[in-house]
């Protein structure tokens, strides 16, 4: 997202932005939780609790995309337009989604074989699908994968800058906690940190592949579509982990790890082979 791919982009400014939004929009739903517990006993539709989900949908989990946006417009004076174009721009599209398909394919075979289906229909997972790609996927992901984890990257490893992208996205999620009307109340603190930990590391991975926050957005939204037909927490988040959740978040780290060494290995040649290139040049000329 990032105009100028070698320079650095001011990430203190993302952050300080993510910070003031999320403590903003959380004050605000602190205030209207009661109504959104009053909902979900009774499903009597209220002002609060109408104030408390528009406020949700459109201030909360896009924090990051907002975040990013006030940043660009600050450093670039970006238009709207050009932002969203740049959110879900994909250089390469079937290659996108093939690298989307091999990371999304291992989550639905664990939902079948390990998943409580929730009783909803099939037909639920794609519309949910749909549903979730522009209010979380890319609400989400345009800031997550598409700055703060290439922006790391300039700084730090690989292996670091995505250890720390997910400490800032498992701490961003923390306020869930704290609403009893939330799907993560109650749940483990500890489970749902080891899989922000792995799926930090194959959303990571899709981006160097792909170069697509759009993509990262695919894979984000299908993980949260599950859901709809199953289990979620159960699936995901239950601490201690069962066996079938070990060898799944082992095999999704593999395969993001390969991926990413295959990926760094093939710019290294790139460059080499330009650095090689343009010394020749140099000789003859």
């Amino acid at each position: 997202m990032w105009k100028d791919e070698n320079g650095c982009a001011p990430l203190g400014v993302f952050l300080g932005w993510l910070l003031f939004l999320t403590i903003l929009v959380e004050l605000v739903l602190l205030a209207l939780e009661l109504c959104a517990v009053a909902y979900a006993e009774d499903g009597k539709l209220t002002l609060g609790y109408a104030i408390y989900a528009v406020v949700g949908l459109l201030f909360s989990t896009p924090a990051p995309l907002i975040a990013l946006y006030l940043t660009l417009r600050r450093a670039e004076r970006i238009s709207l337009r050009a932002f969203l174009w740049r959110a879900v721009y994909t250089p390469h599209p079937l290659w996108a989604a093939l690298v989307t398909a091999l990371f999304c394919a291992p989550a639905l075979v664990f939902a079948l074989c390990s998943g409580t289906p929730n009783g909803a229909a099939w037909y639920m997972l794609p519309l949910g699908f749909l549903v979730m790609v522009p209010f979380v996927g890319i609400a989400e992901e345009t800031g997550w994968r598409g700055f703060l984890q290439p922006e790391l990257e300039k700084r730090l490893p690989f292996p670091v800058a995505t250890s720390v992208t997910a400490a800032v996205w498992y701490v961003w999620h923390l306020p869930l906690w704290l609403h009893p009307s939330s799907n993560h109340y109650g749940d483990s603190l500890i489970g749902f940190a080891m899989q922000i930990f792995v799926w930090c590391f194959v959303a990571a991975a899709i981006y160097r592949a792909t170069r697509s926050s759009l993509a990262c957005a695919a894979y984000h939204a299908f993980i949260n579509a599950i859901g709809a037909i199953y289990d979620w927490n159960a699936l995901f988040d239950a601490w201690p982990k069962t066996g079938g959740m070990l060898l799944y978040n082992g095999i999704m780290l593999a395969l993001a790890i390969s991926l990413w060494l295959i990926c760094d290995f093939r710019e290294k040649r790139g460059f080499s082979a330009k650095w090689r290139l343009n010394s020749s040049a140099s000789v003859e000329g």
